[in-house]
């Protein structure tokens, strides 16, 4: 399971959404051989005087919150976030610098997914990955 929430200023995220959306998808797809179907992305559009962050960021300084089943791996994790950094910036042409990225590991039991709690879901996909 992957629930995905993107932070940024209005004016900037909304016209890159869609792009974004795929982008990201495309990375959790690849690190983490998630199913290309399961596409969970909430996008938070911010009016700038809402958004408070330090002055060496831009107008484009995005927060990428990744929340997931505990079990990936340390390597499938860094993998998904240096994928994130060279992808934005080489499509998006957002800096590095203008990217934060924060994975949220949760038990499977602790979700609420179907009717079920996430243990007792017959996933099609691994999660140690």
């Amino acid at each position: 399971m992957a629930q995905i929430k993107v932070y940024g200023i209005k004016e900037h995220l909304k016209p890159i959404q869609r792009e974004l959306s795929s982008i990201i998808h495309g990375c959790v797809v690849d690190a983490f051989l998630y199913p290309a179907d399961k596409r969970f992305h909430r996008f938070i559009h911010l009016e700038r005087e809402d958004f408070l962050y330090p002055e060496d960021r831009s107008d484009k300084y995005t927060i990428i919150e990744i929340s997931i089943f505990e079990g990936r791996t340390v390597e499938s994790k860094k993998k998904l976030i240096a994928m994130l950094f060279e992808r934005v910036e080489g499509e998006l042409h957002i800096k590095p610098d203008d990217i934060e990225i924060t994975i949220i590991e949760t038990p499977k039991c602790n979700w609420g997914i179907r009717g079920l709690p996430g243990d007792e879901l017959q996933l099609n996909y691994k999660v140690d990955v």
